[in-house]
């Protein structure tokens, strides 16, 4: 019999006895536990797999409320109402969490074992009060989620990067490695993405470095954007990969997909890890080097963090102009410092010197973003990569930002302030026909 049949027909226990099983338990999740068990008993499975996500959810809903409704269940409306709730997101979300990924204003997730939850809003992290019945419970809701992207998650592949259907990035770490349980830490992306305008708004930067992070990318310059975790490195590079023109071929390479372009011609690539026997990774690295064969105008890595940043470089260099990635540092020193250690990691040939140099000729431009201690996110320094002296890769600031305090409720003070002179770069941009007005590198704002 059908699902649908089998909830015209009024279905029952066949007896009191599961009725009497829950009245039997004071605990809410083993109310829970029983009702979901009874609910497993009742659907046809067959039926089940061939309706509609909508249909199944109102079939379900109905079952449940009916269960909750005609049996012993000790539990009066509202609770019954929240019973239905609890069991709809166990079967089709994400169990206890489900509202937490349902709300917009929640940016970060992070599970510290069963017991505790904590969310990020605004920039701020607060503890909830949602709970998972055990730990064998947060491991089933982590299968559910790392099943749906191909990997797997036990003791002998304890660590999983994945991603949630809206793009949203999951890393998973549990036992042995995690000596306080299942660990899940969910990176949220919104429904609606950050439109350049928002960047502005928000006082991330100014108009005026917008504008010329614009033409930065239109006349192809090399951008690799620097910052901590979660200072919104991806956010940014999802906005400045927006004055990409349409007519050009980009490819996208990325452990787990994040970036969202919308021009029509992006081929996205993703990185995979060994499977269960050990075999068949394909590294950032590998997708970097085949990339060269597929004619892209601009090669985008979503963050370079290993022997890739070498074959990026190198793309950099060889006719591949306008390339983005992401890096963590702390500032665009150590983002240069850093890209020369990870190019060391993949090819010993090459001296220190050699390094600098292929460096200083690939990138540009260095972006460094930063979360403040109020938990907005700016872009405190766009510098510019001016060439190399003394076996050093010369930076120069064209805009800063400088914090001069908070207010009394906690808000970061200070002011961005350009260089007051054009970069060394401003020929290059006019080159592409682009209007270089010096007045947009002697702009100061605010911020309060």
């Amino acid at each position: 019999m059908r699902l649908s049949d089998r909830i015209k027909a009024g279905k029952r226990w066949k007896d009191g006895r599961a009725g009497n099983a829950i009245a039997g338990r004071t605990g809410y999740h083993a109310v829970k536990s029983q009702v979901h068990f009874r609910l497993v008993e009742q659907l046809d499975l067959a039926s089940v797999t061939e309706l509609p996500r909508e249909q199944l959810a109102g079939a379900i809903r109905q079952a449940l409320q009916e269960i909750t409704a005609t049996e012993n269940v000790p539990l009066n409306s509202q609770e019954r109402a929240a019973l239905v709730a609890d069991l709809m997101n166990e079967i089709l979300g994400l169990g206890p969490i489900e509202p937490l990924v349902a709300d917009d204003s929640v940016q970060d997730i992070l599970v510290n074992g069963h017991d505790q939850v904590y969310v990020e809003k605004n920039g701020v992290l607060h503890k909830t009060a949602v709970q998972f019945r055990d730990n064998d419970h947060l491991i089933q809701i982590i299968d559910k989620i790392v099943s749906r992207v191909g990997r797997r998650i036990d003791e002998s592949s304890p660590m999983v990067d994945a991603r949630l259907p809206d793009g949203s990035r999951v890393n998973v770490i549990i036992p042995p490695l995690s000596l306080t349980g299942p660990t899940l830490s969910i990176r949220k992306f919104g429904r609606t993405p950050i439109r350049r305008q928002d960047l502005v708004a928000y006082q991330s930067l100014t108009p005026a470095m917008l504008k010329f992070l614009q033409m930065a990318i239109q006349a192809k310059l090399n951008l690799l954007i620097s910052g901590g975790t979660g200072a919104g490195k991806t956010t940014l590079l999802n906005v400045l990969s927006g004055f990409i023109p349409e007519t050009e071929r980009i490819i996208t390479i990325e452990d787990s997909a994040e970036l969202r372009l919308n021009q029509p011609h992006v081929v996205s690539l993703e990185s995979r890890p060994p499977n269960i026997e050990g075999v068949g990774q394909i590294r950032l690295s590998d997708l970097v080097k085949n990339s060269l064969r597929m004619r892209p105008d601009r090669i985008i890595v979503g963050e370079a963090r290993g022997e890739e940043a070498m074959d990026m470089l190198q793309a950099m260099n060889t006719g591949h102009p306008g390339s983005m990635s992401t890096i963590h540092a702390n500032s665009a020193r150590d983002a240069l410092s850093r890209m020369e250690v990870m190019v060391g990691m993949g090819s010993t040939a090459f001296s220190e010197q050699a390094i600098r140099a292929l460096i200083g000729s690939a990138v540009h431009i260095v972006v460094q973003l930063s979360r403040l201690a109020d938990g907005k996110r700016k872009v405190v320094a766009i510098s510019e990569v001016s060439g190399i002296e003394n076996d050093t890769i010369c930076l120069d600031d064209i805009f800063t930002f400088r914090q001069k305090g908070v207010d009394e409720q906690g808000a970061v003070l200070g002011r961005f302030q350009s260089a007051g002179r054009p970069p060394r770069y401003a020929d290059h941009l006019r080159s592409y026909g682009l209007v270089v007005d010096d007045a947009l590198f002697d702009d100061t704002q605010e911020v309060n």
